[in-house]
Parts: structure tokens; C-alpha cells; sequence
């Protein structure tokens, strides 16, 4: 008997450690965005500890699942699973876990503008961490009645509580919650019109917050790290703008751009990948030098709330600063890019929209044109054949620049070659990694036997007209395409490294938290993996080739959330290629295959990619003049 019941506490030991690496898998997985499989994991660990009895066990999991929703935006669904773990914490006597659910529950109603009820529950769980000594929860706590306040513009209350948060996150060494309680005391300065001290809260926020990337974390803790501070930067570059330091505020807009890619990409090109924290943002000096070694304009935004900036940087090395109010627009820009890409039959998500008519679309490219490029447009190089290089922001990633149209109905590109870029100190680094090109071959894969994603899953739609465009641009470079059931993942990776030229011509798809899909190139799918090559696989690579097209929908998007470093583009020129072509939205068939073809044959003429895209477009227009046939696709990196 004895016997059977060590065996028996034996198996539960053993169920229990399962679920808990289980929960410690959802976890990572949460933390990475896959929502979708971090879901499952959390799942397959509440099975378990319901079936062992385990109750704290699953009071945990219950809590994790909100935590999952709640980043989702599904806050009634959240709320659901919190007072569910909220009833096990409170029943199992688990008072910190009872004060943490607490804490999430206020955090909630926070986010529905329900903040009496918020500060209902951060009360009850601040009492819980005094009487439990947790001095890091009431630290957190403290800091989320202070924002609560903040939100209701009771300012001098918000003060009380950040200062008290600011004094307990020193004293234990959380490095992440001084810099985000920090940055919410500048917020609170700004608001009172107190720029000198919110200039130097700020700067005080940045360095707490940047002295995490000498740290050793993982490359996704980087990047949900970096997803709080890009607010950080913003706030500064305001409240420098405010007392008229434009200069400054440009190094800021470049410090705080992409810097867990830019990291990412530098230790990859020196071959130290341990060596993260050695790249320093450009200051003005180095930012003047860039644009003198690419011989281009450069052209940097930054979208802050009410406010557009816009840098122009000459060859010649002058600075030029415009402001734009964006209150004039009657609608938030992001509204208005949207507005934009339907109204030329560019929809998101590969959704085919159909165009509207005439005078709409040319309504709002001309709209878009007396936002993004009235101001600056005498500022711009006569010469048609002299590089501009935009550097977009937030929904900026999805303005097709190209198409843009001035008053004459004259459209971007026919004044100007066009490249866009995640950051200025992006280009020096593309231009390194140009130099150790060693690729010679050319790789093209189109139309795979098409993976399921999702839940429920559906197996997306074939593209029989990549597939056309595959064989075509396989046939210019009298080499074969790897289409169907061959055009694997396993495929991909043997052809990768020899590859000068990768041309992949398949779905790209986006980050789609509510379908729970992942940001992936997809590929034909095997008994070993769904097919799905996402960008934290695709950083694991090593690319040799200078240019990668991905010739699909959407491709160019990725998550426009933060630090924005999860892009499919990003992620393709982290593992080596020194530029790449993405299409901005789901690219008619036939358009697509002349303009890539003749794109191939101009680049054969002339060396210089972004002047070939501009031919292959300009040629394209004529037959095709529609915009959305011609203008869906943008040069990232080095020309």
C-alpha cells in the first residue's frame, strides 16, 4: 500500500513539474507575442493541474490566461479569467497572488476609463503588498494609482504617488519600473507646461531605461523593453521642440528608433553578438556624414499625439526642421494613411478592396502629399535622378511615398528616386553589410503549397499568379523555381547562404493578434513545421545576398508597435541582406509579374536598385496607371 502511494505522489510530482514548465513555455511564449500557442501551453497546464488537484496551480494559469487577453484588448474576457483566479488566490489563502490579480484587475479597468473602479482595486492590492511586505508590488502598485491620477489631470495627487513608486523601485534596484515611473513624472511636468524639468526627468528616464541593454536579456525581453521607452523618446523630442532645441531632438528621434534592431544588426556585422550595447545612436555630426556618404536627402519623421516633425537632412550636410499640425487634419493621421491605401484599392491584411473613384483617390494622395511634403518640398533635390531617403514613423511605414501627388496631379516618383529606411544610422550599417556580400546565386520560390494559420485554422488561398511570376523571373536568370509542396522552409535555409538574389514570391503575413496569426513569410508546410518563417527564425540566418524581394501582401508592414524590430524587413536584413523590396499591400497578379521583370532588367542596366525600382514603376504606369498596380512596393536599405 505504502508503495502504491509513493507512486502515486510520485506521478503527481511529476504531472505537477510538467505543468509548470508548461506555464513557464506560455509565458516566454506570451512575452514574444504568439499569443495563439501561448494560449494552448496555458491550456495544456490548466488540464493538468484540474486533473492533479492542484487548485494554486491553476489560480496561477487562470491569472496568466487574463494577462494574455488583456494584451489582446479582449478586456471582458480578461476580466472573466482574473476574477476567476482571484477566487482560488483568495480560497488557497495565496495573498500575493491574490494581490498580483488585484493589481491586473485595477489595470483593466484603467484601460476601459473605468477609474474609480481602478483605483478600487489598486487600493485593495497595495494593502496586500504593505501587509505582506512586498516591497516590489507595492513599488508597481504605487506607480499604477499615480497613472490613474495622471489620467484624471489630478497632477499634484500623481506627483505624491510616482515620487513614493520612485523611492521604493531605486531602493530595491528595479531598474525597468524607475524608468517607467520616471518617464510618467516628465509626463506629469510636460502637462504643466514645466519643460526644463520635464526635459530633465526625461533624460533621466532614457538612461535608466537604456542602462537595461548592458543587462543580459534575451532578444525578446530587448524588444518588450524597447516597447515601453519609443514613448520615452517622444515625450522628449516634444518637450525639447517646446523650448525650441530641434537639433537635440533630432539626435533623440534617431536614439530612440529601432535601437533593439539597430543592436541586433551591429552585432551581427561585427561577429560579436555578445557585444549589443557597443553601437552608440549618431549625434548631429555623424547624422550630417551619413547623408553626405549616400549622397541623398534625407527625410525623418516622427509623429507625436497632435504634432508632425520633419527633419530634412542635405548632402551638404544643412539641417532644415518643419512642424505640421496634425488638429487641422480633422482626422488622426493613421486614419488618413488608412484612407489612403483604400481609396487606391490597397487593402490591409490581404483584403482586396476595390478603387475608388477618380476623385477620391486623388483627394487623398494629394492630401497625404500637402501633409507629408508641402512643407518640405522646396527642400528636396531638382534632379530627379538624386536619392530622397524617407524615413517613415509609426503608421508612416504604410504611406505608399511613391504615389504621392502634388497639386498637377504629378505623382512622387516622377520627380524623385525613392528609398525608405528604419533609421538613419540603418543606412551606415546597410552599407557595411553590402561590402561583405558573398552570395552568387539566385534563389526564387513562389506559391507554395499554401500552410493553415489561425484559430479556428484556415489554409490561406493560393496565389497562382505569384506562382507565373516565379517561373518568370526564375526563367530572366535561366534558373528554376521552387514552387508547390517544394518550396519548404527546409528549402529555403540549403539555397539561403549562396543566394546574391532572393525573390520570394508567397503570402506575407502580419502580426494579427485577434486571429492569433504571427508575423511570418508563408512556406510550404511538412510533417516536421507549419511552414510559417517568422522573424525570430529568420534573425537566426545567415542571408549573403544583397537584395531579398518579397514579392507578396503586406509584407512591408510588420507590428508597428514600439521599437517596430519584429518586421518581416527587418528581420531579413538583421540576418545579413543588405536591402530588401516589400510590397505594402496585396499586389495585383499580372502588374506585379511586368513590373518585377522589368525591375530585374533595368537593375541588369544599372547597378543602383532604387533608380531600376523607379524606371520599373514609371514603365509599369503607363500600361497600368492605376496606383495601386504599380506603387505597392518600397526599397529598404542600401541602393
Amino acid at each position: 500500500m505504502q508503495t502504491t502511494l509513493t507512486a502515486q505522489a510520485q506521478t503527481t510530482q511529476e504531472h505537477r513539474d510538467e505543468a509548470l514548465r508548461l506555464n513557464e513555455l506560455g509565458l516566454q511564449q506570451l512575452n514574444k507575442g504568439q499569443f495563439r500557442e501561448a494560449l494552448k501551453t496555458f491550456e495544456q497546464a490548466l488540464a493538468i493541474f484540474q486533473q492533479i488537484g492542484d487548485t494554486a496551480g491553476e489560480g496561477t494559469i487562470l491569472n496568466n490566461i487574463g494577462v494574455l487577453y488583456r494584451n489582446l484588448g479582449q478586456y471582458a474576457k480578461a476580466l472573466e479569467f482574473y476574477q476567476q483566479a482571484l477566487a482560488i488566490r483568495k480560497q488557497t489563502s495565496n495573498t500575493a497572488g491574490e494581490g498580483n490579480t488585484l493589481n491586473n484587475i485595477g489595470a483593466v479597468y484603467r484601460n476601459l476609463g473605468q477609474y474609480a473602479k481602478a483605483l478600487e482595486f489598486y487600493q485593495q492590492a497595495l494593502a496586500i503588498a504593505k501587509q505582506i511586505g512586498n516591497t516590489a508590488g507595492e513599488g508597481a502598485t504605487l506607480n499604477n494609482i499615480g497613472v490613474v491620477y495622471s489620467n484624471l489631470g489630478q497632477y499634484a495627487k500623481a506627483l505624491e504617488f510616482y515620487q513614493q513608486a520612485l523611492a521604493i523601485r531605486k531602493q530595491i534596484g528595479d531598474t525597468a519600473g524607475e524608468g517607467n515611473t520616471l518617464n510618467n513624472i516628465g509626463l506629469v511636468y510636460d502637462n504643466l507646461g514645466q519643460y526644463a524639468d520635464a526635459e530633465k526627468t526625461l533624460f533621466a528616464a532614457i538612461e535608466v531605461l537604456e542602462s537595461l541593454r548592458t543587462k543580459t536579456l534575451s532578444d525578446d525581453q530587448k524588444i518588450s523593453i524597447f516597447e515601453i521607452q519609443p514613448q520615452t523618446y517622444r515625450f522628449l523630442e516634444r518637450v525639447l521642440i517646446a523650448q525650441n532645441k530641434t537639433n537635440t531632438a533630432l539626435e533623440i528621434s534617431e536614439r530612440g528608433r529601432a535601437r533593439a534592431f539597430i543592436e541586433l544588426l551591429a552585432s551581427k556585422i561585427s561577429g560579436n553578438i555578445d557585444n549589443q550595447q557597443a553601437i552608440k545612436p549618431p549625434n548631429i555630426e555623424q547624422i550630417q556624414q551619413t547623408a553626405k556618404a549616400q549622397n541623398a536627402t534625407l527625410v525623418e519623421y516622427s509623429v507625436n499625439e497632435s504634432n508632425l516633425y520633419i527633419w530634412v537632412i542635405k548632402p551638404t550636410g544643412k539641417i532644415a526642421f518643419k512642424q505640421v499640425d496634425l488638429k487641422s487634419l480633422k482626422t488622426p493621421l493613421a486614419q488618413l494613411v488608412n484612407k489612403s491605401r483604400l481609396s487606391i484599392g490597397a487593402g490591409g491584411r490581404g483584403i482586396k478592396v476595390e478603387p475608388k473613384n477618380e476623385s477620391t483617390k486623388k483627394q487623398n494622395l494629394q492630401k497625404l502629399y500637402e501633409v507629408l511634403i508641402e512643407p518640405i518640398a522646396s527642400l528636396l533635390p531638382t534632379n530627379p535622378d538624386e536619392h530622397v531617403i524617407f524615413i517613415p514613423h509609426d503608421s508612416l511605414f504604410l504611406v505608399p511615398f511613391v504615389a504621392l501627388q502634388d497639386k498637377d496631379g504629378k505623382y512622387l516618383i516622377e520627380k524623385h528616386t525613392i528609398l525608405t529606411a528604419p533609421a538613419i544610422q540603418v543606412l551606415d550599417l546597410t552599407h557595411q553589410q553590402r561590402q561583405k556580400v558573398t552570395g552568387k546565386d539566385v534563389l526564387v520560390m513562389g506559391n507554395p503549397t499554401m500552410p493553415k494559420v489561425g484559430i479556428p485554422p484556415v489554409q490561406l488561398d493560393p496565389l497562382l499568379g505569384a506562382e507565373k511570376e516565379a517561373l518568370t523571373i526564375a526563367n530572366l536568370f535561366k534558373i528554376k523555381a521552387i514552387t508547390g509542396k517544394d518550396a519548404t522552409k527546409a528549402a529555403f535555409k540549403q539555397k539561403l547562404s549562396s543566394a546574391r538574389i532572393i525573390h520570394l514570391a508567397t503570402h506575407g503575413l502580419l502580426d494579427d493578434a485577434d486571429k492569433s496569426i504571427p508575423s511570418a513569410i508563408a512556406l510550404a508546410p511538412t510533417s516536421n513545421d507549419d511552414g510559417l518563417l517568422t522573424p525570430a527564425e529568420i534573425v537566426d540566418l545567415k542571408i549573403n545576398a544583397e537584395l531579398v524581394v518579397l514579392s507578396a501582401c503586406d509584407t512591408g508592414r510588420g507590428a508597428i508597435t514600439g521599437d517596430g524590430v519584429v518586421g518581416l524587413s527587418r528581420s531579413l536584413i538583421t540576418a545579413g541582406a543588405s536591402s530588401v523590396i516589400v510590397s505594402l499591400w496585396k499586389v495585383p497578379d499580372s502588374s506585379t509579374s511586368e513590373l518585377m521583370t522589368e525591375f530585374y532588367q533595368q537593375w541588369e542596366k544599372n547597378p543602383d536598385k532604387a533608380a531600376a525600382l523607379r524606371n520599373a514603376m514609371l514603365i509599369t504606369m503607363k500600361k497600368h496607371p492605376q496606383p495601386v498596380n504599380w506603387a505597392a512596393f518600397t526599397l529598404i536599405g542600401e541602393s
